[in-house]
């Protein structure tokens, strides 16, 4: 008698849905942004600048209202002026950015990662979605934090604002908005560069650096590009005042480092699909 073998098929394990994926790859991103060691003493800084900074700055400028000419007193901006650690801010919100990216690279933990999720554009977005979220919450909060810190500093006789004066809310609102996306295209130029170091210099290069070399171009041409650099159009948004005429205004300026943010984050989903881990 020959023995016959019979196969019984299985039933195909049917593929999980797009919203249990999303759930599944938010979930682990959160864990491992909770879980980058550099991620506190980066959040810490950024508090110590924006809000030691107000305190210094609101302090020093009533101090030394009297020192200032007319022309100066005129042209005061006493929400960008007392919220000036911005400046000194985003270097740490933009390195937290790279290095929530370049971690995984640097450890090699990102084979594991896409191989667990292979879906990449999925969880860089993913990825990028939730630093977005939190470093806006808590820089909004700093930019709060400042403003009024600052302006309770900023006594008479020197100009000083309330919250609900013309312009002083979408100023500070800009402020951590203006935070969050350095530290969004800080992570897109992680995903293009994969390493901390050369990413790092490449962001403070175009933040810091740039400016500094545009203002050295000659004649009106140094005005013409300076205003459309990420950073100088991009601070725009937490003027109270007007710029002059070589700058491209409140909204606009944001929208200009919305542009350099969307360009990179481009850049960045089309070689995250292309090269090897």
């Amino acid at each position: 008698m020959s023995a016959q073998l019979y196969t019984v098929a299985r039933p195909a394990r049917p593929a999980a849905s797009l919203e249990t994926r999303l759930r599944a790859t938010a979930l682990s991103e959160w864990i491992k942004f909770r879980s980058v060691r550099s991620g506190p003493i980066a959040l810490f800084a950024t508090a110590l600048s924006v809000v030691i900074g107000a305190w210094l700055l609101g302090a020093g400028y009533r101090n030394g209202w009297h020192t200032m000419s007319p022309d100066d007193k005129a042209s005061f901006d006493p929400v960008f002026k007392t919220m000036q650690g911005i400046e000194m801010a985003q270097l740490f919100v933009g390195a937290l950015g790279v290095m929530t990216m370049t971690g995984e690279y640097s450890s090699g933990l990102i084979r594991g990662t896409f191989v667990a999720t292979p879906q990449r554009v999925q969880l860089v977005t993913v990825k990028a979605l939730i630093f977005a979220v939190v470093s806006w919450a808590w820089c909004t909060l700093l930019s709060f934090a400042g403003f009024f810190l600052g302006q309770a500093l900023l006594t008479s006789p020197a100009k000083h604002v309330a919250i609900g004066d013309p312009g002083v809310l979408r100023a500070v609102f800009g402020g951590g908005l203006y935070l969050m996306l350095v530290g969004v295209f800080g992570l897109f130029l992680g995903v293009v560069v994969r390493r901390t170091a050369s990413a790092l210099a490449l962001l403070f290069g175009i933040v810091l650096v740039l400016p500094l070399a545009v203002s050295f171009l000659p004649g009106t041409i140094s005005d013409h590009v300076a205003e459309y650099l990420p950073s100088n159009a991009g601070e725009q948004i937490w003027h109270l005042l007007p710029g002059d005429a070589h700058t491209v205004g409140h909204w606009p300026g944001l929208g200009v480092l919305t542009a350099y943010v969307v360009a990179t984050a481009v850049a960045a989903l089309v070689l995250v699909r292309r090269r090897d881990a």
